[in-house]
């Protein structure tokens, strides 16, 4: 197994999710390890290593997961009142695969 779960266990159907939204090129479902009280991970279908990976053709895909992820936020916050929209670089992003963490509560797990 690489280093990137979404591809190799939530794309391909090894790990199922719930999912929030899905579109051709993105998807958004409920962290399956959550370490928030509400926790909503947003990636993009075709592998992408991190944000500052982003090519010229990556663009479209880019915003339409940020259009995705705006969606999810206003969701959030609508029911909440509140929420956190968090993405990882380097050292700091285990999974590598560009993703986006959309959380809401109190840290529940380190």
């Amino acid at each position: 197994m690489s280093n990137d779960f979404y591809c190799d266990q939530v794309l391909n159907g090894k790990t199922p999710v719930n999912k929030v939204i899905e579109t051709e090129n993105v998807l958004a479902y409920y962290h399956t390890r959550p370490f928030y009280e509400v926790h909503i991970v947003a990636i993009p279908k075709k592998h992408i290593l991190s944000f500052v990976d982003v090519s010229d053709e990556d663009t479209p895909i880019l915003h339409e997961l940020l259009s995705i992820i705006r969606k999810v936020a206003a969701q959030v916050t609508e029911e909440y009142g509140a929420c956190k929209i968090m993405t990882n670089l380097g050292e700091y992003q285990e999974s590598k695969h560009l993703h986006w963490h959309i959380v809401y509560g109190e840290r529940i797990r380190d």
